[in-house]
């Protein structure tokens, strides 16, 4: 019998390992910025067109490579960074499997330009799915460039898979943000379509943070600080009036190399325990130094998992080191007997001696006196005179004459105005009218009786329903009203989240919102809808930013729909919140308006109905 198994041709198992290096344009931004960091470069470039599938270059200044190594290094697991397997629990570089040029290059069109300092003439190789096309001298500067053009060329299937160009975008900034924060010693520039879209300088470690998310970043970090045997902690995190709903600015670096931990990100939270609202983040961008001897990487194919050895003490330190940032900073309270800034000598006075009080006594003063009432004490150098209280002895003498019948008023003559009663301001019908027919239960809950028994409405439920359907018609129809600002509001967002606001204004303007001029780091709002209450234009759109930030629906209808949830969602009245009587009612008439008053635009039942015969049911014998 013929054997079965059969080793795979090179080019099937580079498209496997493909499917695990390569999942989207952004997989390919990361594999080449990390190789650009490992080369040591100090200036790096990348350019991007159309969301990465049509191009994905990245140019650095680092080492290079000669004419062997740039043939050798689209092989599979051709590396320079590891010769032994113990060198996995030793690794000081970014890649190390050497899967990432060779599986790029099986499913793309690409072009490397490599030189060393050394040499007069660098190598230009260009390869089509594997196939090498050509291979030459060039004169080239120093460093190396990767070109990707046409991802997926071979693979449609793969290519269909792809999101919409803002999506992939999205994507791409987040791995290129990742690898600028853990570099801040690196200059990138960042170019999409043309345009510049970053351009960060060598800089510390809290400038590239502001550099890199704009707005008024620097006011909301708090630094860390904590060095102890086991790990070296340094970074920021927010002030907890800047949290947000959605867990987007939140970067764990663990040698320079960003993870992502469920764990360590619950140290974060119980550090802030107490001071957040329900639902908030907090943004935080850490810096953890460990031996790499005390952590696996090598457990995830994208690598960003890593295993401790000691995770109970690590989260230990980590909680332990941002609540004392948040209560140094008087960011949060602390108890700290040593001292109280309260009561330090102001700067002015630090050098000044203090004079002893004198005390000056009256010795002759007697309150008993006759003649006190002439007489003053002086005391600590302020005079107060003392006078004698008039005597009552006599008090029936206060009232002589007033017995006289001439002394009093004469009201006879005194026309008053007749104020004629028309009765209480409702009349009976009005009042048997205002009879109360709804109920709140448990400040969630609406009942309110109906000719077959009762209905039973979940209050949250009820309003997004009702919300949803008003701000869907009035995007559909264009004719939300909207209420001006007295003075405009100004909002501050980062770069990527003002390109999707910059997306969604059509769509918000027709929800009610007036924009005035947009800036590169915030927006003017002149307009609100009227529905919206001015303290909550900052919740809402950082909800919709939340809802919406894997991706924007290309349909315009889709859009408007997640715009419509997002908001109802945000704006609708929460379980436990207590409704007056005319609110209940306002809210049961007007789901039971809605076209569709069952669900609500999640999907998840408005109301329930329980019959007098299900009632009577519960108390047969």
């Amino acid at each position: 019998m013929s054997s079965i198994i059969q080793l795979l041709p090179d080019h099937v198992a580079n498209q496997i390992a493909a499917g695990e290096v390569v999942q989207r344009p952004a997989s390919v931004v990361k594999e080449l910025l990390e190789n650009a960091v490992d080369a040591k470069a100090t200036d790096i470039k990348l350019i991007i067109k159309d969301a990465g599938k049509a191009l994905v270059q990245v140019i650095d200044n680092g080492q290079g490579m000669s004419v062997t190594d740039a043939r050798l290094c689209f092989e599979r697991h051709a590396t320079s960074k590891i010769r032994l397997a113990e060198d996995l629990f030793a690794l000081g570089t970014k890649g190390f499997r050497g899967e990432a040029l060779a599986s790029i290059a099986a499913i793309a069109h690409m072009e490397m330009k490599t030189k060393q300092e050394q040499d007069e003439l660098g190598t230009q190789i260009v390869i089509e799915g594997s196939k090498f096309v050509s291979q030459e001298a060039a004169v080239l500067p120093k460093g190396t460039s990767f070109a990707v053009k046409n991802l997926f060329f071979n693979i449609p299937a793969r290519r269909n898979f792809l999101k919409s160009d803002t999506v992939e975008y999205r994507h791409i900034v987040d791995e290129f943000q990742r690898v600028a924060l853990a570099h801040p010693s690196i200059h990138f520039t960042f170019y999409h379509n043309g345009s510049e879209m970053f351009n960060l300088p060598i800089s510390t470690l809290r400038q590239r943070v502001v550099n890199v998310f704009a707005g008024k970043t620097n006011e909301k970090l708090v630094p860390v600080q904590e060095t102890t045997d086991i790990v070296t902690i340094q970074g920021f995190v927010s002030k907890p009036e800047f949290a947000k709903k959605g867990r987007g600015e939140q970067f764990f670096f663990v040698n320079d190399r960003f993870i992502k931990s469920g764990y360590l990100h619950h140290a974060i939270m119980a550090a802030y325990d107490g001071i957040l609202k329900d639902g908030a983040q907090p943004s935080y961008f850490l810096y953890l130094d460990v031996p790499p001897s005390a952590i696996d990487i090598n457990i995830h194919p994208t690598k960003t998992e890593i295993k401790f050895d000691d995770e109970h003490a690590m989260y230990a330190i980590l909680r332990a080191s941002i609540k004392h940032s948040l209560g140094q900073f008087n960011i949060a309270p602390v108890l700290d007997f040593d001292r109280d800034a309260n009561l330090d000598t102001p700067y002015g006075f630090k050098d000044l001696q203090g004079e002893t009080p004198t005390i000056q006594v009256d010795r002759t003063f007697n309150p008993f006196s006759d003649e006190r009432e002439n007489k003053s004490y002086n005391g600590g150098g302020s005079s107060t005179s003392y006078k004698k209280p008039p005597s009552t002895a006599n008090w029936e003498s206060l009232y002589v004459g007033l017995e006289k019948e001439d002394e009093f008023v004469a009201t006879s003559g005194i026309e008053f105005e007749n104020e004629m009663v028309t009765g209480s301001l409702f009349n009976d019908q009005e009042v048997e009218q205002t009879v109360q027919n709804t109920y709140q239960i448990h400040r969630k809950y609406i009942v309110s009786p109906i000719k077959s028994g009762m209905v039973i409405v979940d209050q949250q439920r009820a309003h997004q329903r009702v919300l949803y359907e008003q701000f869907l018609t009035n995007m559909t129809v264009n004719q939300a009203s909207s209420q001006q600002l007295l003075f405009p509001l100004e909002l501050y967002f980062s770069s990527t989240e003002m390109e999707l606001i910059a997306e969604l204004k059509l769509s918000l303007v027709n929800t009610g919102f007036i924009f005035d001029d947009s800036y590169a780091e915030h927006v003017v709002i002149n307009g609100i809808p009227v529905n919206v209450v001015e303290s909550e234009v900052s919740i809402l759109l950082e909800q919709l930013l939340s809802d919406l930030q894997d991706g924007i629906p290309e349909n315009s209808f889709s859009q408007n729909d997640s715009i419509a949830k997002s908001m109802a969602r945000s704006l609708a009245v929460k379980t436990g919140t207590s409704l007056t009587i005319k609110e209940q009612e306002n809210l049961v008439n007007g789901l039971f308006a809605c076209k569709d008053p069952n669900v609500s635009p999640f999907q998840k039942p408005t109301f329930i109905t329980m019959r007098v015969e299900d009632i009577d049911k519960k108390f047969a014998v």
